[in-house]
C-alpha cells in the first residue's frame, strides 16, 4: 500500500537521489546538474513553480516521487499538469506506487478543473509505455517534442538581445 503525500524539505535528498537514478536508467548518468540547494529552492522557495509528491511504503520510507508543474492549454482555457519525472525505486516496483502517484495527479487535476495530465516517455522505454497504456493514457500521435538547450539556446537567446540593441 502506498501513502501519497506532498514532498517536504526533508525529502530533498531522497528525491535528488532518485533523479540521479532515473538519469542512469535513461542512459544519461552525467546529465544531472541539480543540487540539493537548487531542488529545495525550486520546491520550497519563496515562489515555487514546481511541485513534488512522494509515495511511501507502510514503514514511511520514500519509494518513489512525481515532480510536476502547471502548464496551460490555450484551446481548453485552463491549466493542466505536466509530469516532469515519475520514478519508483526498482525494488519497490509492482507495489502500486507509480499507479498511486499518477492517480493522485489525475485526482488533483479533476479537483482543480484542469484539462489534462501529460508527460513524455522515451521511445525505447517499453515497460513504462505499457504501464501508461494500461492506465488508459495514450501517446500523442503526430507530435514531436522540441527543445532549445545549451549552446543553441545561448546563441539564439543572445542573438535576439543583439538584434534588439541594434
Amino acid at each position: 500500500m502506498s501513502v501519497i503525500r506532498p514532498a517536504t524539505a526533508n525529502d530533498v535528498p531522497a528525491i535528488l537521489q532518485m533523479i540521479h537514478d532515473l538519469a542512469i536508467y535513461e542512459k544519461e548518468p552525467d546529465a544531472v546538474r541539480n543540487t540539493p540547494e537548487m531542488l529545495a529552492d525550486a520546491l520550497f522557495g519563496a515562489n515555487p513553480r514546481v511541485f513534488a509528491t512522494t509515495a511511501e511504503n507502510e514503514s514511511g520510507a520514500v519509494q518513489g516521487f512525481a515532480l510536476w508543474f502547471l502548464n496551460y492549454s490555450t484551446w481548453e482555457g485552463v491549466h493542466g499538469i505536466y509530469l516532469e519525472d515519475l520514478y519508483v525505486m526498482p525494488e519497490a516496483r509492482g507495489a502500486g506506487h507509480g499507479k498511486a502517484l499518477l492517480q493522485h495527479l489525475a485526482a488533483t487535476a479533476v479537483e482543480r478543473g484542469y484539462a489534462r495530465v501529460e508527460w513524455s516517455v522515451l521511445d525505447w522505454n517499453e515497460p513504462s509505455i505499457n504501464f501508461y497504456r494500461n492506465l488508459g493514457a495514450a501517446p500523442m500521435a503526430e507530435w514531436s517534442t522540441f527543445r532549445l538547450t545549451g549552446d543553441a539556446l545561448v546563441a539564439f537567446g543572445t542573438a535576439r538581445q543583439a538584434h534588439a540593441r541594434g
